[in-house]
Protein backbone atom coordinates (compact mmCIF):
# COMPACT_ATOMS: atom_id res chain seq x y z
CA UNK A 1 0.00 0.00 0.00
CA UNK A 2 1.36 3.47 -0.85
CA UNK A 3 2.27 5.61 2.12
CA UNK A 4 -0.32 8.35 2.59
CA UNK A 5 2.60 10.70 3.24
CA UNK A 6 3.30 10.44 -0.47
CA UNK A 7 0.12 12.31 -1.38
CA UNK A 8 -0.12 16.06 -1.55
CA UNK A 9 -0.90 18.29 1.38
CA UNK A 10 -2.79 21.51 0.82
CA UNK A 11 -0.04 24.09 0.87
CA UNK A 12 -0.96 27.16 -1.20
CA UNK A 13 1.36 30.13 -1.63
CA UNK A 14 -0.49 33.31 -2.58
CA UNK A 15 0.49 36.62 -4.16
CA UNK A 16 -1.09 39.47 -6.08
CA UNK A 17 -4.44 40.90 -5.05
CA UNK A 18 -6.03 39.42 -1.96
CA UNK A 19 -8.54 36.76 -2.96
CA UNK A 20 -11.28 38.53 -1.00
CA UNK A 21 -10.76 41.67 -3.10
CA UNK A 22 -9.98 40.15 -6.51
CA UNK A 23 -12.31 39.73 -9.46
CA UNK A 24 -9.91 37.38 -11.25
CA UNK A 25 -7.66 34.57 -10.05
CA UNK A 26 -4.75 32.68 -11.59
CA UNK A 27 -3.82 29.19 -10.37
CA UNK A 28 -0.13 28.57 -11.14
CA UNK A 29 1.34 25.05 -11.20
CA UNK A 30 5.09 24.54 -10.86
CA UNK A 31 7.17 21.91 -12.63
CA UNK A 32 9.03 18.85 -11.38
CA UNK A 33 11.66 19.89 -8.86
CA UNK A 34 10.27 23.41 -8.78
CA UNK A 35 8.34 25.29 -6.15
CA UNK A 36 5.33 27.52 -5.74
CA UNK A 37 7.66 30.48 -5.33
CA UNK A 38 9.41 29.62 -8.61
CA UNK A 39 6.23 29.68 -10.65
CA UNK A 40 4.93 32.78 -8.87
CA UNK A 41 8.06 34.64 -9.99
CA UNK A 42 6.77 34.30 -13.55
CA UNK A 43 3.98 36.70 -12.63
CA UNK A 44 6.45 39.59 -12.96
CA UNK A 45 6.30 39.05 -16.73
CA UNK A 46 2.53 38.60 -17.06
CA UNK A 47 -0.22 41.17 -17.43
CA UNK A 48 -2.09 40.05 -14.34
CA UNK A 49 -1.72 42.94 -11.91
CA UNK A 50 -5.37 42.76 -10.86
CA UNK A 51 -5.36 38.98 -10.26
CA UNK A 52 -5.22 36.95 -7.08
CA UNK A 53 -2.42 34.40 -7.55
CA UNK A 54 -2.51 30.94 -6.00
CA UNK A 55 0.34 28.46 -6.37
CA UNK A 56 -0.04 25.00 -4.80
CA UNK A 57 3.18 23.39 -3.57
CA UNK A 58 3.73 19.73 -4.47
CA UNK A 59 4.92 17.42 -1.72
CA UNK A 60 8.63 16.77 -2.34
CA UNK A 61 8.45 19.28 -5.22
CA UNK A 62 7.00 16.69 -7.61
CA UNK A 63 3.37 16.17 -8.62
CA UNK A 64 3.89 12.54 -9.68
CA UNK A 65 7.03 10.39 -9.78
CA UNK A 66 7.29 9.10 -13.32
CA UNK A 67 7.00 10.55 -16.81
CA UNK A 68 3.60 11.95 -17.78
CA UNK A 69 3.78 9.45 -20.64
CA UNK A 70 3.82 6.49 -18.22
CA UNK A 71 0.64 4.47 -17.62
CA UNK A 72 -1.42 6.56 -15.17
CA UNK A 73 -1.54 3.71 -12.66
CA UNK A 74 2.23 4.01 -12.21
CA UNK A 75 1.84 7.61 -11.08
CA UNK A 76 -0.79 6.82 -8.45
CA UNK A 77 -1.71 7.81 -5.81
CA UNK A 78 0.15 11.05 -6.51
CA UNK A 79 -1.63 11.92 -9.76
CA UNK A 80 -5.12 11.57 -8.34
CA UNK A 81 -4.02 13.45 -5.23
CA UNK A 82 -2.68 16.31 -7.37
CA UNK A 83 -5.87 16.49 -9.43
CA UNK A 84 -7.97 16.47 -6.25
CA UNK A 85 -5.87 19.29 -4.84
CA UNK A 86 -6.47 21.43 -7.92
CA UNK A 87 -10.18 20.75 -7.67
CA UNK A 88 -10.10 21.90 -4.06
CA UNK A 89 -8.23 25.08 -4.98
CA UNK A 90 -10.73 25.78 -7.77
CA UNK A 91 -13.62 25.27 -5.35
CA UNK A 92 -11.96 27.57 -2.83
CA UNK A 93 -11.70 30.32 -5.42
CA UNK A 94 -15.28 30.00 -6.61
CA UNK A 95 -16.29 29.93 -2.95
CA UNK A 96 -14.81 33.44 -2.70
CA UNK A 97 -17.29 34.58 -5.32
CA UNK A 98 -15.00 34.51 -8.36
CA UNK A 99 -16.81 33.00 -11.33
CA UNK A 100 -15.10 30.22 -13.28
CA UNK A 101 -14.94 32.44 -16.37
CA UNK A 102 -12.63 34.70 -14.35
CA UNK A 103 -10.38 31.86 -13.15
CA UNK A 104 -7.19 31.17 -15.11
CA UNK A 105 -4.63 28.35 -15.06
CA UNK A 106 -0.93 28.35 -15.88
CA UNK A 107 1.64 25.58 -15.69
CA UNK A 108 5.17 24.77 -16.81
CA UNK A 109 6.48 21.32 -17.77
CA UNK A 110 5.09 18.79 -15.26
CA UNK A 111 2.85 21.60 -14.07
CA UNK A 112 1.66 22.21 -17.65
CA UNK A 113 0.79 18.52 -18.00
CA UNK A 114 -1.12 18.57 -14.72
CA UNK A 115 -2.88 21.79 -15.72
CA UNK A 116 -3.98 20.41 -19.07
CA UNK A 117 -5.10 17.11 -17.56
CA UNK A 118 -7.12 18.89 -14.89
CA UNK A 119 -8.92 21.37 -17.12
CA UNK A 120 -9.69 18.72 -19.73
CA UNK A 121 -11.20 16.47 -17.07
CA UNK A 122 -13.20 19.44 -15.79
CA UNK A 123 -13.92 21.44 -18.92
CA UNK A 124 -16.02 24.57 -18.54
CA UNK A 125 -15.69 28.24 -19.43
CA UNK A 126 -12.53 29.39 -17.70
CA UNK A 127 -10.81 32.73 -18.10
CA UNK A 128 -7.96 31.06 -19.93
CA UNK A 129 -5.21 28.45 -19.79
CA UNK A 130 -1.49 28.88 -20.48
CA UNK A 131 0.52 25.64 -20.69
CA UNK A 132 4.25 25.97 -21.26
CA UNK A 133 5.60 22.64 -22.61
CA UNK A 134 3.06 19.96 -21.71
CA UNK A 135 0.25 17.68 -22.78
CA UNK A 136 -2.49 15.53 -21.29
CA UNK A 137 -1.26 12.66 -19.15
CA UNK A 138 -0.94 8.96 -19.94
CA UNK A 139 0.82 6.33 -22.01
CA UNK A 140 -1.98 6.96 -24.50
CA UNK A 141 -4.95 9.29 -24.76
CA UNK A 142 -7.81 8.31 -22.46
CA UNK A 143 -10.81 10.19 -23.93
CA UNK A 144 -13.17 8.62 -21.41
CA UNK A 145 -11.51 10.76 -18.71
CA UNK A 146 -12.43 14.01 -20.42
CA UNK A 147 -15.79 15.72 -20.18
CA UNK A 148 -17.42 19.09 -20.30
CA UNK A 149 -17.31 22.02 -22.72
CA UNK A 150 -14.72 24.79 -22.70
CA UNK A 151 -17.24 27.13 -24.36
CA UNK A 152 -14.53 29.12 -26.12
CA UNK A 153 -11.97 29.27 -23.29
CA UNK A 154 -8.71 30.64 -24.73
CA UNK A 155 -5.90 28.09 -24.35
CA UNK A 156 -2.27 28.62 -25.29
CA UNK A 157 0.09 25.66 -25.51
CA UNK A 158 3.72 26.46 -26.29
CA UNK A 159 6.28 23.69 -26.51
CA UNK A 160 9.84 22.82 -27.46
CA UNK A 161 10.71 20.41 -30.28
CA UNK A 162 12.47 18.15 -29.79
CA UNK A 163 11.88 18.16 -26.05
CA UNK A 164 13.47 15.62 -23.68
CA UNK A 165 10.23 15.19 -21.72
CA UNK A 166 7.27 16.18 -23.91
CA UNK A 167 6.93 14.64 -27.39
CA UNK A 168 5.51 17.11 -29.89
CA UNK A 169 3.01 14.47 -31.02
CA UNK A 170 1.37 14.59 -27.58
CA UNK A 171 1.15 18.38 -27.80
CA UNK A 172 -0.67 18.07 -31.13
CA UNK A 173 -3.00 15.39 -29.74
CA UNK A 174 -3.75 17.53 -26.70
CA UNK A 175 -4.62 20.53 -28.85
CA UNK A 176 -6.98 18.40 -30.90
CA UNK A 177 -8.79 17.09 -27.81
CA UNK A 178 -9.27 20.59 -26.44
CA UNK A 179 -10.52 21.85 -29.80
CA UNK A 180 -13.16 19.11 -29.95
CA UNK A 181 -14.28 20.29 -26.50
CA UNK A 182 -14.67 23.83 -27.88
CA UNK A 183 -11.55 25.46 -26.48
CA UNK A 184 -10.06 28.29 -28.54
CA UNK A 185 -6.59 26.73 -28.80
CA UNK A 186 -3.44 28.47 -29.97
CA UNK A 187 -0.47 26.12 -30.27
CA UNK A 188 3.10 27.20 -31.01
CA UNK A 189 6.05 24.84 -31.39
CA UNK A 190 9.55 26.28 -31.01
CA UNK A 191 12.39 24.33 -32.61
CA UNK A 192 15.35 23.67 -30.32
CA UNK A 193 14.18 26.15 -27.71
CA UNK A 194 15.29 24.03 -24.78
CA UNK A 195 13.10 22.98 -21.85
CA UNK A 196 12.22 26.49 -20.78
CA UNK A 197 9.80 29.38 -21.35
CA UNK A 198 10.72 31.97 -23.95
CA UNK A 199 9.69 35.59 -24.35
CA UNK A 200 7.41 34.87 -27.30
CA UNK A 201 5.40 32.44 -25.17
CA UNK A 202 5.03 35.12 -22.51
CA UNK A 203 3.90 37.63 -25.12
CA UNK A 204 1.38 35.23 -26.65
CA UNK A 205 0.00 34.27 -23.23
CA UNK A 206 -0.38 37.93 -22.29
CA UNK A 207 -2.16 38.73 -25.54
CA UNK A 208 -4.36 35.67 -26.05
CA UNK A 209 -5.00 34.40 -22.53
CA UNK A 210 -4.76 37.21 -20.02
CA UNK A 211 -6.10 39.98 -22.24
CA UNK A 212 -8.80 37.84 -23.77
CA UNK A 213 -12.14 39.58 -24.06
CA UNK A 214 -14.64 37.80 -21.84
Amino acid sequence: MPDTNDTHKKNIVTAGVKIEEAKKALIMIHGRGGSAEDILSLSDHLQIKDFALLAPQATNNTWYPYSFMAPPSQNEPWLSSALSLLKEVLNDVTGQGIATENIYFLGFSQGACLTLEFVTRNAQRYGGVAAFTGGVIGDKIYPENYSGDFAGTPVFIGSNNPDPHVPVERVYATSNILKTMHAAVTEKIYDNMGHTINQDEIDVANTLVFNANI
